[in-house]
């Protein structure tokens, strides 16, 4: 392999390692506040949610009904707009931009006052996150938000699309900050004339991991066995997950 073809690759796992240590060194408070918070519901009965629209739904479902991780953790899908899989796909994102989606969604789902909800949006600036974020607060709902704060701060950062004129981070209780700049390419390359290769999932995907590792432990050192599941193929996975799906059919919701 030419020095040519590799470099590309070796730039961009580079920038993502960049990513990650500055998560590591700036970020280890909010997921450790964040962690607490899923915890502390945990705890209290609640139950757990977590929202992306588009690509951001991606680490939202990389922590749901996944071996390693909380059980507890449900998808709230908004129907159209949690991935690519709609006709045209350019419709999740215009399903972004529209008012009262949030909030009709919300109140058809199973979230109550006493839960908690993370929302992860890259900008945080369409009108979807931002009326989730209102919405499940004014329900007395716990709010986490992982979004980049580079969209919301600065000159060069993009007008908010929600009638309010807030971005997500406004209307959370924790804030976890996902370090991409504002257009999520890290690479640029002479005869390329977009920047490319994004790191938002790299990011985000281990804001979520960092945080649901937090809550599983603090729920152990309050004398708590946290409901985790086990991956379905090893010896005994099935089984072990079968008694916690029991032990917690009243908040799981993806399993009925």
């Amino acid at each position: 392999m030419s020095d040519r073809t590799s470099k590309p690759a070796a730039q961009y796992l580079d920038a993502a390692i960049g990513l990650l240590q500055r998560i590591r060194d700036e970020e280890l408070d909010a997921v450790a506040a964040a962690g607490t918070l899923l915890a502390d519901t945990v705890a209290a009965g609640g139950r757990l949610f977590a929202f992306g629209a588009g690509h951001s739904s991606l680490a939202a479902q990389d922590v749901v009904y996944r071996a390693g991780s909380l059980a507890l953790m449900n998808l709230l899908a908004v129907p159209g707009a949690v991935g690519v899989d709609v006709m045209p796909a350019t419709l999740g994102s215009a399903l972004e931009r529209v008012d009262g989606l949030a909030a009709a969604v919300l109140d058809a789902s199973p979230a109550r006052a006493g839960d908690a909800l993370v929302i992860i949006s890259l900008s945080g600036r369409n009108a979807l996150p931002v009326e989730m974020a209102m919405h499940a607060r004014a329900l007395g709902m716990k709010v986490i938000g992982v979004t980049s704060l580079a969209y919301a701060t600065g000159p060069d950062a993009p007008k908010p699309r929600h009638s309010s004129g807030t971005y997500l981070r406004d209307h959370c209780d924790i804030v976890l900050d996902s370090k991409i700049d504002i257009g999520d390419a890290e690479l640029s390359y002479e005869g390329v004339d977009a920047p490319f290769a994004s790191a938002s999932t790299v990011t985000t995907s281990a804001l979520m991991q960092s945080t649901l590792a937090t809550c599983a432990t603090v729920l152990a050192d309050r004398g708590i066995q946290p409901p985790l599941l086990r991956s379905g193929n090893v010896d005994g996975g099935l089984d072990w997950n079968d008694r916690v799906f029991a032990e917690y059919a009243d908040r799981i919701f993806y399993h009925r």
